[in-house]
């Protein structure tokens, strides 16, 4: 069911509720990279993730499996969290590295290079005179960045992008974001499925694992909805914001800024999975819920969960 962001419960405040959810289980986190991990800025290259974030990233991942999900190449991910410890899934899960298998693809849009490659060149011609735009080639796809362009020219974008589309309607879609166009194949594959197709993958698709996946963008929405009933969604933004007021979502709490979304992933570090409470009296030996809480990041003493394994595919 989608809701109004503004109507979402804050993650930040359901300690509690949470915490149920993991009694003798743990979680498996999914991250966007822009907009959740670090701001969005008008040059892709300028999004640079803080230190603290990347050492909150850090800590939560030496505990569960953490994977980032990004339309980015895998390697550029790569680059820019500069860590070893996390699977990376690049392309919207197209291209896929983990610490324990290596390297999967997926080969479904590697018959679409040639044409990528031909649409990166006309867009990069008709966007030459449109001040403020910016390509970003992809292995799997090619986005055109609007962000910096006046606003009278932005709509000249969105003609230049639709005409491409109008040349390839069978091959070709568009997928819209904040303040970009990506262009990708025409293929049946979003975050939502490339989070599914992870599960399996990495073989965390047991019913004692919990998928968690943070993300901000309209892209995110599928993930939110693939995991509905089996995970948590979280979004990360502000009802407020003018590029996502009127904005529904399938998610299933807010965090409204990327310090709280940093603030979460160090409470998810600290909570001790493993605490087992003194069985009551009666019998009985699950835990009570309510006896589960946020515990100080000081405190967090348990030790690390393995790491994933690889799944024949």
């Amino acid at each position: 069911m989608e809701r109004q962001i503004g109507d979402l419960a804050h993650a930040l405040d359901e300690s509690e509720a949470l915490a149920q959810r993991f009694v003798g289980k743990q979680p498996a986190v999914f991250l966007d990279y822009d907009g959740t991990l670090t701001p969005i800025r008008g040059r892709p290259q300028d999004a640079v993730i803080s230190d603290k974030m990347r050492e909150s990233v850090r800590r939560l991942a030496e505990r569960v499996p953490v994977v980032v999900v990004s339309g980015r190449d895998r390697r550029v991910v790569q680059e820019l969290m500069g860590l070893d410890n996390l699977i990376v899934a690049g392309s919207h899960g197209f291209d896929i590295w983990s610490p324990a298998g290596g390297s999967i693809q997926r080969e479904e849009g590697a018959s679409f290079k040639g044409l990528l490659r031909e649409v990166e060149a006309k867009l990069r011609a008709e966007l030459a005179n449109i001040p403020g735009a910016l390509l970003e080639p992809k292995k799997r796809s090619v986005a055109a960045h609007f962000r910096l362009v006046p606003q009278e020219q932005r709509p000249r974008v969105k003609e230049i992008v639709d005409a491409i589309l109008s040349e390839h309607p069978e091959e070709l879609k568009v997928t819209p974001g904040k303040m970009v166009f990506e262009i990708q194949p025409r293929l049946d594959w979003d975050k939502g499925k490339a989070v599914l197709y992870l599960l399996k993958a990495l073989d965390l698709d047991r019913d004692d694992v919990v998928p968690v996946y943070l993300g901000d963008d309209i892209t995110d929405e599928d993930a939110f909805r693939a995991l509905a009933g089996r995970g948590i969604g979280i979004f990360v933004g502000s009802a407020d914001d003018p590029e996502t007021v009127g904005r529904t979502t399938a998610a299933d709490y807010v965090l409204n800024t990327i310090g709280e979304a940093e603030e979460f992933l160090n409470r998810l570090a600290a909570l001790d999975f493993a605490v087992e409470k003194p069985t009551p009296p009666g019998g009985g030996s699950e835990p009570n819920p309510k006896d589960w809480a946020w515990i100080p990041r000081q405190a967090a003493l348990a030790t690390p969960l393995p790491r994933p394994r690889r799944r024949a595919c």
